[in-house]
Order: C-alpha cells, then structure tokens, then sequence
C-alpha cells in the first residue's frame, strides 16, 4: 500500500486510516458531520495526493486528448481547465477527468487514482500521433482547500489574487513558499475553494503553512468520508459509483461533456444512444421516510420488481435527509417520479428529484 508524502502527518492528527485505490488515505478525523459541516461553512483541507497526473507535451497533443476524451478540449485557452471523461470502445467509460491548458503544446490531465495503471495504458495506444506522456502522479502531491472562506483564508501564502480564479481555471505561481504551482479552481465540494499541485519535497511545508494561515478561519483537515457525502449532495459523479466501464456518458447525463463536433473513440456510436436516447437514466432520488440508501441497494417498483441499483447513497448532512443515486428506466426518470429503495425487507418510498440536493 502506498503513502502520500502526508500520511504520517495524519496518523499523528489521529486520523482514521483505511486503504483506498491502493493508498493510505484519512478517511476522517473528528466525523464526517462535523468535516462536512466545515467545508460548507468555513475552510476545510483534503489530502487527494492519490490521483493521478499526466503531462501530454508536443505539437500533437491536443490531438491525442481529442481522439481519447469526450469533450472538446480545443476550446481550451491557456489557464483553463475542462471536465471531461475518457470512453471506451464499448459504451461506457474507461475513467473521467480534468484537462488542464497550460499552452498550444502542454496539457495536464488529472486521473483517478484507481485507474492510473489502466488511464495510462489506454491512452498510449491511441497514441499513433507520437505526443508525449509523462506519469507525474508520483511527484505531485494535491491539497483540496475547499470551503467559502478558502479565498480569503489563503490570500497571504500567494501574491495571486485568488478571487480572480474563476471556476475552472488555474494560474502557476508560487504559493506558501513552493515554486511553480498549480492553484486552480475545479472543486469538488461545491462550496468554493481551490487545489493546490505541489512537488512532494514541498508537500509538508505546504500544509504546515495553509494551517497557520487559516488558523482564524477554523480550518481543519478533512477526510474522505466527508469528501464523498460533500461530492454526493452536489450530485457529482464518482467513478466506481456512479460511472464505469458499463455506463455510458450519455446514461450518467454527462451529455454535456460529449461533444460531437470531432471524432473520439465510440463517438459514432454514442451519437446514436443520444439521438436515440438511452434506455436508463442516472437520477438523484430523496428518501420520503428516515432510512439511509447506500450504494448496491436496489431500486424497485411499486409491485417489488428491480428496475435499478443504488450507485451512491447517503444521509445528506446538509439535508438530514437520506439521498442518493442511481440508474432507472428512463420512463422513471423525470423529477418527482416515484421509486422504492429496498433497504433490508423494507421497501422506502423515494422521489427522483434534479440535481444538486444541495443548493447552497
């Protein structure tokens, strides 16, 4: 099992530990209320040195992203940033991922950690155009800073203005010390904040600083348990969950990622489940009754038959109230249908509703 350059950082703050995409990773450290309720209200800071980065470099680079990602990255300008997701040859999805513009020749693309072996190999044998592919994933280390108060809280560590990084975009300066980093804006919690990609060796400078720093802010380290209930009430997708090999972007309602203006690997024939329109939907759905859906539980009809599975599930701190996700026959997908959650022997009633459940 793999550390990050922070991990004994952890274990002395008293975090929970647990194996995660083969990494020893804080899963939480005072519960995942209180971590959650941070992030919403003042600044919280997540350890995500797991993922995975890629640097595409040459004159062909752009034309290696096209050719492997559903979006259309030609729209990026410099210091921009792109979601997007990398489909697989049979309809569904071999990961997703951010596209980074540094210029006309240098893309980042961060990956999933789980998926950075099987991203890399995927990627370079679509890579006839001879770009080239760097692994950086185990150089870098990533802190999430995330909450309304982030901006403000991090403003001495950096002489960038940090309210002039827009959603989705970055600026590389120095930033509490480190040379060359990458602050960006492509969060993950929908409470605002930015990442910041440093070199290991600087990886614990850095977190000592940014915790001075948001001393008077009530910052706190946050695990991945609260990372997972913050992304679930934004109605972010996570791979494993909600996407993977067998989803199609299309069913999982990233349409708007899957840009038919070029060719990409399956375009033709996701063009047609989109003209068509898919046989199943992922929706958001909100528990009528007090239960708690988890991922694996299966969504059935009013006359008990399983028409779908719970992908991700949770009780919404924000909400109190059980949420989740998951894929129902399109005709049940319009907000406010009706579906049941089998949660042991009982079946709870649930209304599909529009995403976010959280509306900040």
């Amino acid at each position: 099992m793999k550390n990050t350059a922070l991990t004994s950082t952890h274990i002395e703050l008293g975090a929970k530990m647990v194996p995660f995409a083969g990494y020893n990773m804080p899963v939480s450290y005072e519960g995942v209320n209180i971590e959650h309720e941070t992030v919403r209200k003042a600044v919280g800071v997540f350890d995500v040195s797991h993922m995975g980065e890629f640097l595409i470099t040459g004159e062909n680079a752009l034309a290696l992203i096209q050719k492997i990602s559903s979006n259309d990255a030609s729209k990026l300008t410099d210091g921009k940033a792109q979601y997007s997701c990398i489909p697989n040859a049979d309809g569904g999805v071999v990961d997703d991922l951010i596209i980074y513009r540094f210029n006309e020749e240098k893309y980042l693309l961060v990956v999933n950690a789980s998926n950075i072996e099987k991203d890399w190999n995927w990627i370079s044998q679509y890579n006839t155009m001879d770009a080239t592919i760097r692994d950086l994933s185990d150089e870098y280390s990533l802190l999430a800073i995330q909450g309304p108060k982030a901006a403000e809280a991090m403003q001495s560590l950096t002489d960038v203005d940090l309210s002039t990084i827009k959603f989705y975009t970055f600026q590389v300066a120095p930033f509490a010390g480190a040379e060359n980093v990458i602050i960006s804006a492509t969060g993950y919690t929908g409470s605002g904040g930015f990442e910041i990609y440093v070199k290991n060796d600087d990886a614990q400078r850095v977190w000592d600083r940014v915790f001075e720093a948001g001393a008077d802010y009530g910052i706190k380290p946050i695990g991945l348990a609260a990372r997972d209930t913050l992304r679930l009430e934004m109605g972010f997708c996570l791979y494993g969950n909600d996407i993977d090999d067998t989803t199609s972007p299309i069913e999982a309602g990233l349409g708007w990622i899957t840009k038919f203006t070029k060719d990409f690997v399956n375009s033709e024939a996701l063009k047609e489940q989109k003209e068509n329109g898919p046989k199943r939907k992922l929706v958001g759905f909100e528990i009528d009754e007090r239960g708690i859906p988890r991922q694996g539980y299966e969504i059935v009809d009013d006359s008990g038959k399983v028409i779908g599975n719970v992908t991700s599930g949770t009780m919404s701190p924000s909400l109190e109230k059980g949420i989740g996700m998951g894929y129902v026959p399109v005709e049940l997908a319009t907000p406010g249908s009706k579906i049941n959650i089998q949660i042991r022997k009982k079946a709870l009633p649930a209304t599909v509703v529009k995403m976010p459940f959280y509306k900040g």
